[in-house]
């Protein structure tokens, strides 16, 4: 909805292809651009986007760090085509990290519950589920 109250057409702000936010910059609360968005990893048996990917550092690939963000720990804008985090760029760059022929068990409840106590989120997984319960239990 636009800011007159008025649905916008096509793709905007609220609805859009997970490709157009491929490569967009990350930017940390201290103001420092990190990284850019390199994947968007979905949940596929929820339907629930886990984790945006950065892509920290490295020429041509080469040496890359990669971070799974949880998709709750960033705040897309649009206008800017930036993601925020609210974290210290230090803290992301000390995150936990992969390379691209090592990535972690994303599946993992016990990986995953880790990566998301970093960022302080609460696990995607949880949320889903204590929405589902209380729209569940106040039908």
């Amino acid at each position: 909805m636009s800011a007159s109250g008025e649905w916008q057409y096509g793709p905007g702000p609220d609805v859009m292809a997970a490709a157009t936010l491929d490569g967009n910059k990350v930017v940390t609360a201290d103001g420092e651009h990190v990284g850019k968005i390199s994947d968007i990893m979905l949940d596929v048996r929820s339907g629930r986007i886990a984790y945006a990917v950065l892509s920290e550092g490295g020429f041509l690939g080469m040496g890359t760090t990669l971070h799974a963000i949880p998709w709750s720990a960033l705040t897309l804008n649009a206008g800017e085509k930036v993601f925020l985090v609210a974290l210290m760029a230090d803290e992301i760059k000390n995150a936990p990290g992969f390379d691209k022929d090592h990535w972690p068990p994303m599946a993992d409840p016990q990986w995953g519950s880790s990566v998301h106590e970093y960022y302080l989120q609460q696990p995607y997984w949880i949320a889903t589920r204590d929405v589902v319960e209380g729209r569940s239990s106040g039908l």
